[in-house]
């Protein structure tokens, strides 16, 4: 549209005009398709800076915060909205109508000031509404993320309602997970950092989207997908894709929290796999406390035999206290001669290995040996009798015995 002379008219002669439209398409342009809406008044905003160096009202800024908070509620980055604000400042002083340009110096210098002012007040504004969104986002979703995370590791939930809730994260409930844990030295720390640095390596070691990090019980829990080797030892299973060190490995890279100890479940299929995977993990971390495990990373399956033992806990209680309780009766207590036979039974039942693994001399070793086989009636050195100490040892490190009494045993 012209003037009959060639020339566009001022925007404040015939207000916003074609031109502005075409100005707001290239900028969309510009920024990677962006929705043209997303800039509102803002281009009719500084058309009348640079032609009457009005300033923008707070009501009119106000609108630019909520189309910055739209952005953000679309998934649009804040980068795209940016470049779309700048590309559509650069294009319209670009394109301004020839009576504004051609003015004297000061009144061009005028009116890009006041375009300038504008710029920065109505891109401030952007800013601070999308980032007001992000928050509010962020803070939903880690919501939605606990509440998710709660009710698949409790596996009593509707299926069909959790396969809808977890879509958004990526998660594919038909496919077999396994769950991880990792306790912190002290009170967990900065949870943010913790999950976003445990998400970005997952992800990029891993290859994989579908992974689900979340808090809970002063916990950091980690749900992925299996590696086919994830239930066994194999040489074929490569260390890097083991779930554990891989989380462990990454938490200690971190400021605060060390040093971590990680317990990971096994493998299991659909949604109840993932709550069994999860009580495994537990179980794991609270046996480990109890054995006094000094490895930072726990694998369910390598304490199986401790949860088969706790399984039916009367009789194992009954086991540790009709075959070691006489132990007590030794001088120095129980604990020299449970540690003995802990040592014995580890290392093959070769008494040399034991006295270097317990830093005495094999005489202590033997002696403590007839020592245990005259109080309990049981040889160690006879392999009937050392199938049943040795369940009695494995019973006795699981009740926490005899450090607590097997009466409040669990």
């Amino acid at each position: 549209m012209t003037d009959g002379s060639g020339r566009r008219p001022a925007a404040s002669e015939s207000g916003p005009e074609s031109w502005l439209i075409d100005v707001a398409n290239a900028a969309a342009r510009d920024a990677g398709n962006a929705p043209v809406e997303l800039l509102g008044d803002y281009l009719p905003l500084l058309a009348d800076a640079a032609v009457s160096g009005r300033r923008p009202e707070r009501a009119e800024l106000d609108a630019v915060g909520r189309l910055g908070r739209q952005a953000a509620e679309q998934g649009i980055s804040a980068g795209r909205v940016v470049q779309l604000y700048l590309s559509a400042a650069r294009r319209l002083w670009q394109d301004l109508p020839v009576v504004v340009r051609s003015r004297d110096r000061e009144a061009v210098r005028a009116a890009a000031a006041a375009v300038l002012h504008v710029i920065d007040d109505a891109v401030a504004t952007l800013a601070e509404g999308y980032a007001v969104a992000r928050r509010d986002l962020v803070r939903r979703e880690e919501t939605l993320r606990r509440e998710l995370i709660d009710d698949l590791l409790r596996g009593d939930s509707d299926l069909a309602t959790l396969v809808e809730r977890a879509e958004p994260f990526g998660l594919d409930l038909a496919r077999v997970h396994q769950v991880a844990l990792a306790a912190p030295s002290q009170r967990l720390p900065d949870t943010d950092a913790a999950i976003s640095a445990l998400e970005s390596v997952i992800f990029d070691r891993l290859g994989d989207r579908d992974v689900l990090v979340a808090t809970k019980d002063g916990l950091l829990v980690v749900l992925a997908p299996a590696h086919p080797a994830a239930n066994r030892a194999t040489p074929a299973h490569d260390p890097r894709h083991d779930l554990g060190r891989l989380m462990h490995g990454e938490l200690n890279r971190l400021r605060n929290g060390r040093p971590w100890r990680v317990a990971v479940g096994r493998a299991h299929p659909g949604l109840y796999g993932i709550a069994r995977s999860y009580e495994e993990a537990r179980e794991s971390l609270t046996m480990a406390g109890r054995l006094f495990v000094d490895k930072p990373v726990i694998n369910a399956h390598d304490l199986l035999v401790y949860r088969v033992l706790l399984r039916d806990q009367p009789a194992i209680v009954d086991l540790v206290g009709a075959v070691l309780s006489p132990l007590v009766q030794a001088r120095g207590g129980a604990e020299p001669l449970l540690a003995t036979l802990d040592a014995y039974f580890t290392t093959g039942a070769v008494a040399t290995e034991s006295a270097k693994r317990l830093h005495v001399s094999v005489r202590t070793v033997t002696y403590r040996l007839e020592r245990i086989k005259t109080l309990t009636g049981y040889d160690p050195a006879d392999p009937e009798h050392r199938f049943t100490l040795q369940a009695a040892v494995l019973g006795a490190k699981a009740l926490n015995w005899p450090a607590e009494p097997l009466a409040n045993a669990g």
